[in-house]
């Protein structure tokens, strides 16, 4: 730019040029971690976060080398983050030079941003169906209804806390057991449902007279003719389409020849049966096999042969995007896309998203991902702790269920009507029956299926508002401030607060000193400790302003005593008069939130918790609910195009940044 340039510009662009200049003078020298950066966190962060003395659970002392740094990306975004804002060093600690804070956050960010410059994806991970996809895709493969989360041994959920994920889905002695005794289960009911058999087997393998004769003649006339419609010939029409669906893919010839030869054997030990008894009999043991074998009880991958990341084929990508959005096998559709080779296209991609999300079945998607998420699973667990009827009288199964059904019927409308996921946060809307809503006190509503209820105020409208989230945040006998403050934290803004000091004193469980004093009173005496104070001012003032919703999510004004203050002012300065100018607050956050909800999609659509190397598809994913209001639509496919959901890399590949 010339002279006349900068006159045009003025005093500040003049300023602002040599700002830019500066920084790409800068940004031109490169920082080398073992030279440059290692001695800064000598200097200002190893006093705290050293092997000996890891404050916040994080010793940085043992990243020696920058290979270590990229493997553990998404803890140093969280330290530059946290030096950025000033919270590190804290506040008894010197700050830092204006040197040092580049040489920490350009030079992390350099290594960092230089690692995410070939997007990787996970990478192929053999996944067991979980319980639920196990009971959705018998029922969309057969008609029969198998409840198999009742029946199967439990599984854990995984990095993600989705029970889809590969990392938590072991196979044990027991549950082949248990697959075996499903398999005789949901064939002898199949076989004895005759709509549903003829559904799958439309035709009966039969052989009358004459054709018995006309093969005999054939016979007498060429050594190689074959018995007219030999059984086989008619097993092959029913056990070819039957095993592909169920195992989401062409059969290969081995597996052919296999089941076929399963079906000759049991055929020609079945000669006391009379066709076509014997034929449908000898099926069945077919489709016993079936449901047994790895490739129906695993979503497998093919191993790619060449060391980069590889598009999945289309039959991969059908299975993933069924088992997101239904929990359930690809139906014909989707499979006819797939065996065409069209599923790779943009377009076509975003035509099944838009018709999958419209058909009834996403509402299996919205049940398991909502009530995961949210951790509300807890209230169908028998032993769910807040069970002292005698302090909660009105806290019944029933209303446990209707209070889970709320916030899954609402997250489903979210996706699919209102259009708008900033409605978890607030929304002058819920869903109820006649029976929840007398719980809440709310009236006008005498039906006994759910229905869309408008609000009259803010106390309920959104997540924070609903019984199933304020009852999983408590203790089995009271509220929990510290609870619910460290879930509004984590599930809505993805922002997890260091593990608590092991020698961290527990508030008085003394339920008079509760009603005498009130938790603000007990907590402000809790945080008095240093130790202490840092996590519980974050946490602590999201809590205090759920408070007027009691332990089993009813509304109060006060704790028997004294009255419920539920203002509060959070650490960012923002102060609040009651939960709903609280979600007002929370509103403002909202890349955290898109950040958050960009993660957890994320990771419940690929089957396992996010990885560094994800950082780049969920940028992509944030900026795309920003600029989009929160659309679910355009959110889902621009996920379901990202090459973290599309893309797969071998397992066994040695990349030169591991360590």
């Amino acid at each position: 730019m010339n002279f006349s340039g900068i006159c045009i510009l003025g005093s500040h662009g003049f300023i602002l040029i040599l700002l830019l200049c500066c920084f790409s003078v800068r940004a031109q020298v490169a920082l080398e971690y073992e030279k440059d950066i290692i001695p800064v966190l000598k200097e200002n962060c190893y006093s705290c976060h050293w092997v000996g003395d890891s404050k916040g659970g994080i010793n940085l002392e043992k990243y020696e080398e920058e290979g270590r740094i990229i493997k553990d990306g998404q803890l140093w975004l969280n330290v530059i983050e946290q030096v950025k804002t000033q919270e590190m060093p804290p506040d008894t600690k010197p700050p830092l030079s204006e040197d040092d804070y580049h040489v920490l956050v350009d030079g992390i960010n350099g290594i960092l941003q230089k690692s995410l410059a070939n997007k990787t994806p996970g990478k192929v991970v053999i996944r067991r169906l979980s319980h639920t996809e196990y009971q959705y895709t018998i029922l969309d493969l057969t008609g029969v209804k198998f409840e198999a989360v009742s029946k199967f041994p439990s599984d854990g959920s995984g990095g993600g806390g989705f029970d889809n994920q590969g990392g938590s889905l072991f196979f044990t002695p027991l549950k082949m057991e248990r697959y075996y005794e499903a398999a005789e289960e949901i064939v002898e009911s199949l076989y004895e449902d005759e709509e549903k058999w003829a559904q799958i087997v439309p035709f009966e393998y039969k052989l009358n007279i004459w054709q018995r004769i006309w093969g005999w003649l054939k016979g007498l006339f060429s050594a190689n003719a074959s018995p007219v419609n030999p059984p086989e010939k008619a097993a092959e029409k029913v056990i070819y389409p039957f095993a592909s669906k169920a195992y989401r893919r062409f059969l290969k010839p081995s597996e052919k020849t296999k089941l076929l030869d399963l079906f000759s054997k049991v055929y020609q030990n079945n000669e006391s049966f009379t066709n076509p008894e014997r034929f449908n009999k000898s099926l069945s043991e077919v489709f016993k096999a079936v449901l047994i074998a790895p490739s129906f009880l695993y979503k497998m991958e093919e191993e790619p042969e060449l060391d980069i990341p590889v598009p999945l084929n289309d039959f991969e990508l059908a299975t993933r995007l069924s088992y997101f959005l239904w929990a359930s096998m690809p139906d014909e559709e989707l499979f006819a896309l797939a065996a065409e080779g069209k599923l790779q296209e943009d377009e076509v991609l975003s035509q099944q998203v838009s018709r999958m999300l419209e058909d009834p079945k996403s509402l299996r998607f919205a049940e398991s991902f909502i009530s995961q998420w949210l951790g509300i699973t807890k209230l169908r667990d028998p032993n769910f702790p807040l069970a002292e009827l005698a302090k909660f009288p009105m806290f019944t199964e029933a209303i446990k269920e209707a209070m889970f059904k709320e916030t899954t019927a609402f997250f489903y409308h979210v996706i699919t009507e209102s259009k708008n996921f900033l409605d978890l946060i607030k929304s002058d809307y819920t869903f109820l029956n006649r029976d929840l809503a007398e719980y809440y006190g709310i009236d006008g509503v005498d039906d006994e299926d759910f229905q869309k209820v408008n609000l009259s105020d803010g106390t309920r409208g959104g997540l924070l508002g609903m019984g199933s989230v304020l009852a999983v945040t408590s203790l089995p006998t009271r509220t929990s401030p510290v609870l619910r403050g460290k879930w509004v934290l984590e599930e809505i803004l993805g922002t997890s607060p260091p593990p608590p000091p092991p020698d961290v004193a527990e508030l008085p469980e003394d339920e008079g000193l509760h009603e005498d004093l009130g938790l603000r009173a007990l907590l402000e005496r809790h945080r008095s400790d240093p130790a202490c104070q840092s996590c519980h001012e974050k946490m602590d003032p999201l809590g205090l302003g759920l408070e007027n919703y009691d332990a089993d999510g009813r509304w109060r004004t006060d704790y028997g005593n004294i009255q419920i203050d539920p203002s509060g002012e959070l650490a960012s300065g923002q102060s609040f008069q009651g939960p709903t100018e609280l979600k007002e607050i929370l509103l403002e956050e909202k890349e955290k939130f898109a950040r958050n909800i960009s993660s957890k999609f994320l990771s419940y659509a690929v089957g396992r918790g996010t990885l560094f190397s994800d950082e780049t598809a969920i940028r992509d994913l944030t900026d795309n609910l920003l600029e989009n209001n929160f659309h679910p639509d355009s959110f889902i496919q621009e996920l379901v195009k990202s090459y973290s959901f599309r893309k797969k890399v071998k397992d066994f590949q040695k990349k030169s940044n591991e360590i």
